[in-house]
């Protein structure tokens, strides 16, 4: 479709949204032309499944979590919540700086996964209401500061996932988390993913990664590259060494900001916390970046933010009260499929310990069940999909070269 006709769809597209009252000044889910966009591309420009898709994540939006996501958002904030320092022992992830192009780059360590750990400090329900919060502030915070800075539109953003000590072991662990988390990206935030990263791919991962691609759309399946250990230089054709925390390759150690890890480095962070003062006060346009606002000095003032709140007691947040975790509870998990129009709303995943009773599996292994050889743990993947041999053959290892899975 041309450009002049797909612009010619989004203002079609808005008048059948307004026609259905779906539509807004002011909504939080985004009016601009590029969020439209976003709708439209995900269901190949056809209207009527576009207009479904948004009505389906406006429902999700008012409901979600039994308050919504603008309540959410007001409860925790997805750059300096209580258990941030311990969700980043479990699970880190984190958006910093951008990439050559201008995407906020988005890391994931998925070598350090693990939920049981994690299920003993936090509820595994609190922690999936940060997991959408994550998802939430990437349109409404990230990209426009990254717009902004860029001169012109950025929508989508550089995921790298980061599999240095992942094993099988832990993908059978938190692959309800991981499915149902590709759910919500997909059917409330779609087309946000520009490009997708994994590196220190271990062997056997394309046993994992068949499984896992049946649950992403066809379209962001087509931009993800795997890399083995041989990554660092593949990388930095596309991101800068001072944009690249150095354990990936780049030069950047976040130095006084409390690592590159916490440091929430990027254009998104200029005068955040007047923004949302702002915004919490229920000035529901001051939350993103507005246009010429980086054109003032820009500092980042969330090392004021970190130390404010180790000052503060530890109950307490910019939204009022925080009730303490509560003993971990036995959650279940929705695994629907993502490839039909009409979606559900995923409830908090679940995930499962191994027979044995052994919730901490070795990380450096790339092991299934217990009492399973590495080779015979692939096997058993296949065993319980037997779909997804017909998904992508070959192996990668360590030593890999870099191999681009689809096309």
């Amino acid at each position: 479709m041309a450009p002049k006709d797909k612009q010619a769809t989004v203002e079609e597209f808005r008048e059948l949204l307004a026609s259905q009252d779906l539509i807004r000044e002011g909504d939080t889910i985004g009016t601009d032309d590029e969020t439209l966009h976003r709708f439209l591309r995900a269901r190949s420009y056809n209207l009527k499944n576009a207009a479904t898709m948004w009505k389906n994540c406006l429902e999700w939006r008012r409901t979600v979590e039994d308050r919504g996501i603008d309540q959410l958002y007001r409860d925790i904030d997805p750059f300096d919540y209580p258990e941030r320092d311990l969700v980043f022992e479990s699970w880190p992830l984190y958006f910093h700086k951008l990439d050559k192009e201008g995407h906020p780059i988005n890391i994931h360590h998925f070598g350090r996964i693990d939920l049981t750990k994690l299920g003993g400090k936090m509820s595994l329900e609190r922690f999936w209401q940060t997991v959408l919060v994550n998802c939430e502030a990437l349109p409404r915070e990230v990209l426009p500061a990254a717009t902004e800075a860029a001169g012109k539109p950025i929508l989508g953003t550089c995921v790298v996932i980061d599999l240095s000590g992942f094993g099988i072991g832990q993908f059978w662990h938190m692959k309800d988390f991981a499915r149902s988390s590709f759910q919500v990206s997909q059917d409330y935030f779609p087309e946000t993913v520009a490009r997708l990263a994994i590196v220190n791919a271990p062997r056997g991962f394309t046993a994992i990664w068949n499984v896992m691609k049946p649950w992403i759309a066809k379209e962001t399946a087509a931009k993800v590259t795997i890399m083995g250990s041989d990554y660092k230089s593949k990388l930095l054709d596309f991101i800068d060494a001072d944009s690249l925390p150095t354990y990936l390759g780049g030069a950047c150690t976040c130095d006084g900001q409390g690592g590159c890890k916490k440091s929430n480095a990027g254009p998104w962070m200029h005068n955040r916390r007047r923004r949302r003062e702002l915004w919490l006060e229920g000035r529901r346009d001051t939350c993103a970046i507005k246009p010429g606002e980086l054109g003032q000095e820009q500092v980042s003032e969330d090392a004021a933010l970190r130390e404010e709140h180790e000052r503060a007691p530890a109950e307490e947040t910019e939204a009022g009260t925080h009730t303490p975790p509560t003993q971990r509870k036995e959650l279940s998990g929705s695994t629907s499929e993502t490839s039909s129009v009409e979606t559900s709303s995923p409830t908090t995943p679940s995930f499962s310990v191994h027979e044995d009773g052994d919730s901490h599996p070795d990380p450096h292994k790339l092991d299934g069940p217990p009492g399973l050889s590495q080779e015979k743990s692939v096997d058993h993947v296949y065993e319980q999909h037997p779909e997804t041999r017909q998904v992508q053959g070959g192996a990668l290892h360590k030593e890999a070269p870099v191999q681009v899975v689809a096309h």
